[in-house]
C-alpha cells in the first residue's frame, strides 16, 4: 500500500532571509542576496577572480545554540538545524506527538563541513598536529547535519546525509518520499544545507571557471537565460521540510501544506562537470517524476528551474524542458530562484522546494531577475524580473549536479 505524503513544515535560512518569511517576502519584491565576501578578508587571499557570493547575514550560532555548541558545529550543521527548527515548529512536531522510532532526518549537502576542514589544515600547518581540533572530524562529516537534528528533535528512525553535488536537497526530500510513501516511517525532516564560502571554496569554483566575476555590480551577477551570463554566484543557506503520510498528519491535528507526488533521479554518465548534451539526463528525471506522478506534462503549471546562470546548464535545461513538455512548455512558468539567491549547491534543491510549494500555497511566482537581454537560445516564459501572481496546483522543482546526478520534484495543492 502506498501512502499519501504531504508537506506539513518548512524552514529556511538564505541569502535574502534568515525565516522562511523573511526570505520569501525578498524573494517576490525581486531582491538580490549577492553582494561582495565579508566572510573572510579577501586581502589575504590574492587572486580570487569572484569576490562575491550570497552570505547569510546577521545569522547568530551562539544565540540558537549557546557558546560551546554552537563552537562544535560546522556552520552547514548551524544553518541546517536552524531552518529543521523552523520547520519543525511550524509543522507542529514535538516529542510528545510523532514515533521517534518512526521519524527520520535526511539532509543533503555537497561539500559539508569544508570550513572546519581548511581551517583546521590551516591550524595544523601553522601550530602543528596537536593543535588540531579534536572536534574536527565531526564536524566535517557530511552526515553531521541530520546528525546534529535528529538530537535536536529526539528522531530515531533512519538517519543519513545525501551527497549528489547540487541534487543532494532534491534527493534528501525524494528519499524522504519513498520512505513515508512505502510506509517504513511516518515523519521525516529532510532537506539541504550548504556553508561553502571559505578561501579554498572559492578558489576551487574559479579554477572550474564556473563562477560570475561580475565583481563590480554584485546584485546583478547571477542573469540565469540572460545572454550576459557569465557564471554563478556561490552561495550558502538551508532549507528544510517536515514530510509525513497523511495518516500522520491528521493524527496529529495538523493541515498539510501540499503534496509531494513524484520523484525522479538519473545520471548523465557523460562528463564530471559538463551537463549531458541538450540536458538528456534532466529530460529523463523529468519524464520519470511526471510518470511517477501519474499526470501529464500539460498539468504542471510552473517550473523552479535549476537554472544556474552558466551558459550551459541555462540552455540545455531549455532543451530539455521543451523536450519533455512539447507545445504545453512554451507555455508554462519558469524561473530561476537563483538569480536572487545564488547557488546554494547542496542546499539549493531544498530551498527551491520550499520555494515551489510557497507558490502553490500564495499563489505568486517568483521572478527571474536579471533578465535583461535574454539569450535566443533560451525562449520560454521564465517570469522576468517581477513576481507573477497566478494560481498553481502542480509544480516541478529541478536540480542538476556536477557528476551527471539529476532530480526532479513535483508537488501538487493538497486536497483530502
Amino acid at each position: 500500500m502506498k501512502h499519501r505524503v504531504v508537506v506539513t513544515g518548512m524552514g529556511a535560512v538564505s541569502p535574502i532571509g534568515i525565516t522562511l518569511e523573511s526570505t520569501w517576502k525578498r524573494l517576490i519584491a525581486g531582491e538580490s542576496g549577492i553582494d561582495g565576501i565579508t566572510s573572510f578578508d579577501l586581502t589575504s587571499v590574492p587572486g580570487l577572480e569572484s569576490t562575491i557570493a550570497g552570505e547569510v547575514t546577521n545569522f547568530d550560532a551562539v544565540e540558537h545554540f549557546g557558546r560551546k555548541e554552537s563552537r562544535r558545529m560546522d556552520r552547514f550543521v548551524q544553518l541546517a538545524a536552524v531552518a529543521a527548527v523552523e520547520a519543525a515548529q511550524n509543522a507542529k512536531v514535538s516529542y510528545e506527538n510523532i514515533n521517534p522510532e518512526r521519524t527520520s532526518v535526511i539532509i543533503g549537502t555537497c561539500l559539508g563541513g569544508i570550513i572546519t576542514l581548511s581551517e583546521q589544515l590551516g591550524v595544523m600547518e601553522d601550530r602543528g598536529v596537536s593543535r588540531v581540533s579534536p572536534f574536527l572530524v565531526p564536524m566535517m562529516l557530511p552526515d553531521m547535519a541530520s546528525g546534529q537534528v535528529s538530537m535536536l528533535l529526539g528522531a530515531k528512525g533512519p538517519n543519513y546525509g545525501i551527497s549528489s553535488a547540487c541534487s543532494s536537497g532534491s534527493d534528501a526530500l525524494g528519499s524522504a518520499f519513498r520512505l513515508v510513501q512505502d510506509g517504513r516511517i511516518d515523519v521525516a525532516l529532510a532537506g539541504g544545507s550548504e556553508a561553502p564560502i571559505c578561501p579554498v571554496g572559492i578558489a576551487g569554483f574559479n579554477s572550474c571557471k564556473a563562477l560570475s566575476t561580475t565583481n563590480e555590480n554584485p546584485q546583478k551577477a547571477s542573469r540565469p537565460f540572460d545572454a550576459g551570463r557569465n557564471g554563478f554566484v556561490l552561495s550558502e543557506g538551508a532549507g528544510m521540510l517536515v514530510v509525513e503520510s497523511e495518516k500522520s498528519a491528521f493524527g496529529r491535528g495538523v493541515e498539510p501544506i501540499a503534496e509531494i507526488i513524484g520523484y525522479g533521479a538519473t545520471a548523465d554518465a557523460y562528463h564530471v562537470t559538463q551537463p549531458a548534451p541538450n540536458g538528456e539526463g534532466s529530460a529523463r528525471a523529468m519524464r520519470v517524476a511526471l510518470r511517477d506522478a501519474g499526470i501529464r506534462p500539460d498539468e504542471i503549471e510552473y517550473i523552479n528551474a535549476h537554472g544556474t546562470s552558466t551558459l550551459m546548464n541555462d540552455r540545455y535545461e531549455t532543451i530539455a524542458i521543451k523536450a519533455v513538455f512539447g507545445e504545453s512548455g512554451n507555455k508554462t512558468p519558469v524561473s530561476s530562484t537563483k538569480s536572487m539567491t545564488g547557488h546554494l549547491l547542496g542546499a539549493s534543491g531544498a530551498l527551491e522546494a520550499v520555494v515551489s510549494i510557497m507558490s502553490i500555497s500564495k499563489g505568486v511566482l517568483a521572478p527571474t531577475i536579471n533578465l535583461e537581454v535574454p539569450d535566443p537560445e533560451c525562449d520560454l516564459d521564465y517570469v522576468p524580473n517581477v513576481a507573477r501572481q497566478v494560481e498553481v496546483k502542480t509544480v516541478m522543482s529541478n536540480s542538476f549536479g556536477f557528476g551527471g546526478h539529476n532530480s526532479s520534484l513535483i508537488f501538487r495543492k493538497y486536497v483530502p
